[in-house]
């Protein structure tokens, strides 16, 4: 991912601050003190190496000890690109995300919903030479989180983009198009700029749709620059 060309400032807006009111989790999160950068060395931009040899894929989360998952089967593709439209190829893409009925299986979710023995919720793969991933996955389902009275999580799926290195690793998350508890989510208005907060919503895209099988929506990602992508500090 090295590139010669000179960083691009973000768009004032277009990326979250790191403190956000009405994200209450910001309060305890975002740094008080002014901020001193931090000169990197060949050791943070050149390692550790990620490569399918020493992690291997996992782009299909629908099964799991080969049994199908429960839910909406839907393939999540995309494009991971520069700010000048390059591809950036051979970068691994991890996602997380809950079941199909709003929990993640990690013990620290206590959320009264089921568990999927056969949906664990993580998977793994690396772009191709022209910046492509793809995921088979199941739909997840909202939650409830104590953030402010009645509140619930719009489905979504995060997503950790890591480059060539550890220190270059980039987190988001992705939205579904028309889903009613993006007007009330304070983690998706925390990017004030309404067009780059559009940018986390992804699109349904009926050439990646497969049919009588799994709903296709694209993703796609700009990493820098003035239309990157939100991400999360």
């Amino acid at each position: 991912m090295s590139d010669p060309l000179p960083f691009r400032p973000y768009a004032p807006g277009t990326q979250p601050p790191y403190d956000a009111p009405a994200y209450l989790g910001t309060v305890k999160r975002h740094p008080k003190q002014k901020l001193h950068p931090m000169p990197q060395t060949v050791t943070e931009t050149t390692g550790p190496r990620f490569s399918p040899n020493r992690f291997p894929p996992l782009g299909d989360l629908t099964m799991a000890k080969g049994k199908p998952a429960i839910g909406e089967r839907i393939i999540v593709a995309g494009t991971i690109t520069d700010e000048d439209g390059r591809p950036v190829p051979n970068t691994m893409v991890e996602i997380w995300q809950a079941n199909a009925t709003g929990r993640y299986d990690h013990p620290a979710d206590q959320h009264d919903a089921p568990l999927d023995p056969n949906f664990h919720g993580m998977g793994r793969v690396f772009t191709d030479d022209q910046g492509r991933y793809r995921f088979l996955t199941i739909r997840p389902g909202a939650y409830p989180w104590p953030n402010h009275k009645n509140a619930w999580r719009p489905n979504h799926i995060h997503f950790s983009y890591f480059g060539p290195a550890f220190a270059t690793r980039l987190i988001t998350q992705m939205y579904f198009p028309g889903d009613p508890l993006l007007a009330f989510d304070p983690i998706f208005h925390a990017v004030p700029d309404e067009h780059a907060r559009n940018r986390l919503i992804a699109v349904f895209d009926l050439d990646i749709t497969e049919a009588d099988y799994a709903l296709g929506y694209r993703f796609d990602v700009v990493l820098r620059g003035r239309a990157a992508t939100p991400m999360e500090d």
